[in-house]
């Protein structure tokens, strides 16, 4: 991306400004912790072909396409398709999020407040359709207007594709819209789109080389003038009018 100007993560100053025309959520790891399942699926999976598995292998695999990670576990030993390691590892996520979805702190109650303000919201993931419509299906409200997942483009994160897919279907600029990701793939996808990017470390250490608001917290406590005052930091760092 050119005139960007690239350094230190940004803290939120306390400004007014406009509202985001979006937010735009990645889901595993950011709206439902999630990744710890992914994490003993993949290990299942593999041990049950004779192979090992650590947590080192499986954290390097955060944030990208689940085709990508498949073409990984088969070279590890699991003797299926790339498309059956997905269905698979899908199948055994939603087994186990069938009791209760583990939503991250903070995540249900500001996709409440965006509800209530009017802000659209969309969810950009890697997983594959079905499992984004679980998770949004587990609100007693429809939490986004668009849903864009993995099964649904050519190009996954960190490719822009996800995110300008999301923008295009809710007719809104990326330039204009703020998202939240916990991933290196995801927010390099997010910024290559051109939006505001908030990174939310989970599991894995937040992208470096790229601006970012970054929220070392979490989603608990936060509040839409936080995301009004991370939409500021960033239209602030590349320039723009805030």
């Amino acid at each position: 991306m050119t005139g960007r100007p690239r350094g230190r993560p940004l803290d939120s100053p306390v400004v007014t400004t406009p509202f985001p025309a979006a937010v735009l959520w990645d889901m595993d790891g950011t709206i439902v912790d999630t990744e710890p399942y992914w994490l003993a699926s993949e290990t299942e999976l593999v041990e049950s072909f004779g192979g090992t598995w650590s947590i080192e292998q499986g954290l390097q695999l955060v944030g990208a396409p689940l085709l990508r990670s498949a073409q990984v576990l088969r070279a590890a030993g699991v003797d299926l398709s790339a498309e059956s390691i997905v269905n698979a590892l899908t199948e055994r996520v939603l087994e186990k999020i069938a009791d209760a979805v583990p939503w991250q702190p903070g995540a249900v109650e500001l996709l409440t407040a965006l509800r209530e303000r009017g802000i659209p919201s969309a969810l950009v993931t890697m997983s594959i359709g079905r499992m984004a419509h679980r998770i949004a299906g587990a609100l007693p409200f429809a939490p986004f207007r668009v849903i864009v997942a993995g099964d649904q483009v050519q190009h996954g994160k960190p490719h822009p594709e996800a995110y300008l897919r999301a923008t295009e279907l809710l007719g809104v600029e990326p330039r204009d819209c703020l998202a939240i990701e916990d991933s290196d793939p995801g927010m390099r996808s997010a910024a290559s789109a051109g939006t505001v990017v908030i990174g939310v470390p989970a599991h894995v250490p937040v992208a470096a080389g790229i601006d970012h608001v970054r929220w070392e917290g979490g989603l608990a406590g936060r509040t839409i003038a936080d995301l009004q005052a991370a939409f500021a930091a960033g239209r602030v760092a590349e320039g723009r009018i805030a």
